[in-house]
């Protein structure tokens, strides 16, 4: 199974974003993504940003890794 991760961009530069997910940061890359910007939600897997989400996306994909934790 692949799982993926959803996180908030930081910060965008030269090909690599900045994301926060639940308060981890790190940086990944952003070049399959066009017109990333600070804010957007993101769905990470394997080091990079493969598409962008949306706050009801990343509200469920919380709540199903909370459960898939507890």
């Amino acid at each position: 199974m692949c799982v993926g991760l959803s996180a908030r961009v930081v910060k965008v530069s030269d090909g690599a974003a900045i994301v926060d997910a639940e308060g981890a940061r790190r940086e990944v890359s952003a070049e399959l993504l066009d017109d990333l910007e600070p804010g957007d939600f993101v769905m990470v897997h394997a080091g990079a940003a493969i598409a962008k989400i949306f706050d009801d996306d990343e509200q469920e994909s919380g709540l199903l890794l909370q459960g898939l934790l507890a």
